[in-house]
């Protein structure tokens, strides 16, 4: 059995990991958590790429990297360290290298650390299946080796740190055989690199495991977590998801992705991947770290817990199915539903006279004082919730079609439970638990009913994961199984931008664990925004997909063309399609592994030259710019992909 990734499944401290020195930053120990970005120009543009740089430097970026991926861009480094120096920008400078050991070794005479992707290290991807010998393994092993050596030795020699970099769309031939394009293949591709370096001796080493999909993100940070505590290995992280997008979509994957493992312990620096210009990563970044980042403990809990969920896969957790009168199924086989909370009879009107996309789908209509709420029947699910301050049977409406019921000791005694059977008549009932100390009562309260009732169980509050955890743990000891119900409610002050970066962690990180049958979002932005923040955490988390996903890269020096203009332009003209996932890559270093994770791609191939891509075939090449967005199109309409918008 793997070992466990955190200290604590309830009560996890940051872990503490090996000090790496980038120039005069510390990344790992006790130091605090380094934001980081890459600059989009050419990096033979020393004038655009230091006014990024500037511009970086002003907001709060702490590490800057840059593409080398030409001999021509390694040998400007010295003209951009001057001109940085010349306008004093200090932060010490990465260097990103792909498929080219020699430029990795040049590099490291002119930065404080170099970054090399395992999976394209020495390598070209050429997409091959080849059954590989355990001595065929072990040889190209060797040959990584005899040409990895020269740089670790150069690294030590000028005191310079890397990054092995692992990307889920980039892993060599060799690790796809042998592990597949899988979370494992993606630490195994890591460690063969790590061994290596270790037994040369150097530990000036930084670990990162990026994908699109956040899923296979979080399950490849902590395999490799474990796998590095197995071997008594404690490098620090880059935590990052690739390629996640622009707006909304992009910062609701980025914190869904790295707010989770922040929050139990791991990460000791990250980039926010955005498609959009370099400075507007990094109040994001920060956003998530002030929310996240957990404090070092010197003796921290480490509890035995054995979770009832898998840590290191997705699998959903089994529930029993709930039914309304309105037919709407909750648990069992259902997709996770989304609860949008309306108030009293505006709240109804409102679901009569305005059609929205995402439909309305199970609705809660919070009664207010001495207001009897006329419901209209047909349109969705109605399900009341009532202010637990009142009594749960002297002021209940006549019809309703659910009950929500906070707990509390008294709703024990057995007159409640009899009123409240003959009440419910059979219809759902779902018991709410805002605190720890509530959930032995509710499951004794569940105990007593649910032979009578349909039960669900819902969790409710500002922070969810920790509740919910020892919830299901609960839940496992004593054999039940009901549907949970996740509400988040977002404190007030909260901004639209925290509210989607605290949704994405709460939610998404439950939900990526197979946990949550249905959710729900409270904040001070509205019913509109509330409802749709709760799809696209549900669509980020790949649990439910109801628009277009764009995987989009965000941009840097390779980029062949403008990645935000393109991004936007293709959205307008595909936005429209459910379930149909886009990516939009500026060049062929990550692009052609990340087509395994889209449905179709655009790539571009050079100047004024796209290739198009049906999963990770390249069907279309070197098609003009002008003319690759109706080509994609044409594509989508000839696999059945496409449909005319509304």
């Amino acid at each position: 059995m793997a070992k466990l990734y955190t200290n604590s499944l309830l009560q996890p401290t940051r872990w503490r990991t090996r000090e790496v020195r980038v120039g005069d930053l510390v990344i790992g120990g006790k130091t605090p958590i380094v934001v980081q970005s890459m600059t989009t120009p050419s990096t033979q543009d020393t004038k655009a790429t230091v006014d990024q740089m500037e511009k970086l430097s002003e907001v709060g970026c702490q590490l800057m990297r840059v593409t080398t991926p030409t001999q021509a861009d390694i040998d400007n480094l010295p003209a951009i360290r001057k001109e940085m120096k010349r306008r004093g920008i200090h932060q010490p400078v990465v260097a990103d290298v792909h498929f080219l050991p020699k430029l990795a070794l040049q590099a490291c005479d002119f930065v404080e650390k170099v970054r090399i992707n395992p999976g394209n290290f020495a390598d070209r991807k050429k997409f091959e299946t080849k059954s590989y010998t355990d001595a065929e393994y072990e040889e190209e092993l060797h040959r990584i080796r005899d040409a990895f050596l020269p740089i670790l030795q150069r690294a030590k020699t000028n005191g310079v740190a890397l990054r092995i970099g692992t990307n889920h769309g980039s892993l060599s031939d060799r690790i796809m055989n042998r592990y597949g394009d899988t979370p494992l293949g993606m630490v195994e591709s890591a460690m063969e690199f790590v061994n290596i370096a270790v037994a040369e001796d150097f530990h000036q080493l930084v670990l990162s495991m990026k994908a699109s999909n956040t899923q296979v993100m979080i399950q490849a940070y902590r395999l490799l977590v474990s796998r590095m505590k197995e071997a008594d290995m404690n490098y620090p992280l880059h935590l990052g998801v690739t390629e996640a997008g622009e707006g909304e979509d992009g910062r609701i994957k980025s914190a869904l992705g790295i707010g989770s493992l922040l929050a139990d312990g791991l990460g000791d620096t990250i980039r926010v991947s955005l498609t959009e210009d370099p400075e507007a990563e990094i109040p994001v970044a920060q956003k998530i770290v002030n929310l996240f980042a957990l404090p070092h403990e010197d003796s921290p809990v480490c509890d035995m817990i054995s979770p009832s969920w898998p840590l290191f896969e997705h699998v959903r957790r089994s529930t029993k199915e709930l039914v309304s009168s309105f037919q709407v199924g909750v648990g069992g086989e259902h997709p996770i539903r989304v609860r949008t909370e309306l108030e009293g009879n505006a709240g109804a009107k409102q679901i009569r006279e305005n059609q929205s996309d995402p439909p309305f789908e199970v609705v809660v209509v919070s009664e207010k004082k001495d207001e009897r709420v006329s419901w209209p029947i047909g349109t969705g699910c109605a399900y009341v919730r009532r202010p637990s301050s009142d009594s749960p049977l002297e002021k209940g409406r006549e019809f309703f079609d659910e009950l929500s019921l906070s707990i509390n000791e008294a709703w024990l005694v057995s007159e409640y439970q009899e009123k409240l059977r003959e009440k419910l008549q059979g219809k759902p009932l779902w018991l709410r638990i805002c605190s720890e100390k509530n959930i032995s009562t509710a499951l004794s309260f569940a105990r007593e009913l649910k032979n009578q009732i349909s039960l669900g169980i819902e969790v409710e509050g500002p922070t969810l994961t920790k509740l919910t955890r020892q919830l299901v743990l609960k839940l496992s000891e004593v054999q039940m199984n009901p549907p949970l119900h996740l509400h988040l409610q977002t404190p007030l002050s909260f901004s639209k931008e925290e509210a989607q970066i605290l949704a994405a962690k709460e939610l998404g990180g439950l939900l990526c664990d197979g946990l949550g049958d249905s959710v729900e979002i409270s904040s001070a932005h509205g019913s509109a925004f509330n409802h749709r923040l709760a799809y696209n955490v549900l669509q980020a988390s790949r649990r439910r997909m109801f628009k277009t996903e764009f995987i989009s890269c965000p941009s840097c020096g390779r980029t062949l063309f403008d990645l935000q203009e393109t991004t936007d332009r293709i959205r307008k003209k595909t936005g429209h399609l459910k379930d149909v996932k886009i990516a939009i890559m500026g060049c062929i270093v990550n692009g052609p592994g990340e087509m395994a994770d889209a449905d179709f791609g655009y790539v571009g191939a050079g100047p004024d030259r796209i290739h198009l891509y049906v999963g990770k075939e390249c069907v279309v090449r070197h098609i003009p710019t002008a003319q690759a967005d109706e080509r994609l199109i044409e594509l989508i309409r000839e696999k059945g992909r496409w449909t005319d918008p509304q």
